[in-house]
């Protein structure tokens, strides 16, 4: 796959309106693979928002689950810019969000593929399936570096 797909790409919009307001730029989009239709998106907000779980991810599961007036979001997909953590990762489980796609790894405080690798849990009651959407790691990266050089 050589191009980003659009909820990926809505996804780096709202990292980088995330990076424009002090937060750490990482944005999520929820969508229905069905009709391609963005049922709930989020960008990094806890400093923002007072909130330490107002990642992207949470914000996104939480908007999709008052659009589908629905805890649990089974056949939906979740595009992230940055591998979720260990909280998010269990908000993804919980959800029974059914395809985690994401751009960047994250191998100091990623929960996937790193760290606690929670889906492979026994403990871990739903596994969706996870994709890399390698043409974007570039992209939400970039804009990662860019934000930590930054403050540096």
């Amino acid at each position: 796959m050589n191009e980003i797909s659009l909820p990926m790409q809505r996804a780096l919009v709202l990292a980088e309106l995330a990076a424009s307001v002090g937060e750490v730029p990482v944005g999520a989009v929820v969508v229905d693979p069905a009709t391609g239709q963005i049922v709930g998106e989020g960008a990094n907000a806890p400093v923002a928002g007072h909130d330490p779980t107002a990642h992207a991810e949470i914000l996104a599961i939480r908007a999709a689950a008052r659009a589908r007036d629905n805890y649990r979001l089974p056949g939906l997909h979740l595009y992230v810019t940055l591998e979720p953590c260990a909280m998010c990762a269990g908000a993804i489980s919980f959800a029974r969000i059914s395809r985690l796609v994401f751009a960047a790894t994250d191998a100091k405080g990623g929960g996937v593929l790193h760290g606690p690798r929670l889906f492979e849990q026994p403990t871990c009651h739903w596994r969706p399936e996870i994709a890399q959407e390698p043409a974007a790691a570039h992209a939400a990266g970039d804009l990662l570096r860019a934000f930590f050089r930054a403050r540096r």
